[in-house]
């Protein structure tokens, strides 16, 4: 089997579901996924992060700690809550390869 070139370096899943006002889990929308997902999108594009795609994504299934976004091919999932935590991603993981530990998720449910 050879290796493949991967189409993109990284793959960014931004959660965006919504569920009820509410609803036990929460949900990553009403934590105000949706802006952060734009800003991290914005902010890509403005670093020159060309070979990095930022997606919304339906449920990640981790509504409760959100909002939730996971980095591939990684997988390491994170929880920004404002502008200045999505700028620490991008610049420590996205650019320097760093993982921003205060933000990182449980690896476990």
């Amino acid at each position: 089997m050879t290796e493949q070139s991967l189409y993109y370096q990284s793959h960014v899943f931004c959660c965006t579901n919504r569920r009820p006002e509410g609803h036990k889990e929460g949900s990553c929308a009403a934590k105000g996924s949706e802006e952060l997902r734009n800003i991290m999108k914005r902010r890509a594009k403005e670093l020159g992060l060309p070979s990095t795609r930022i997606n919304g994504a339906g449920c990640l299934g981790r509504c409760a700690l959100g909002p939730c976004i996971v980095i591939y091919p990684e997988g390491v999932w994170y929880s920004p809550k404002n502008e200045a935590d999505i700028e620490e991603i991008l610049i420590s993981h996205m650019q320097q390869g760093i993982r921003v530990e205060r933000l990182l998720l449980p690896s476990s449910p």
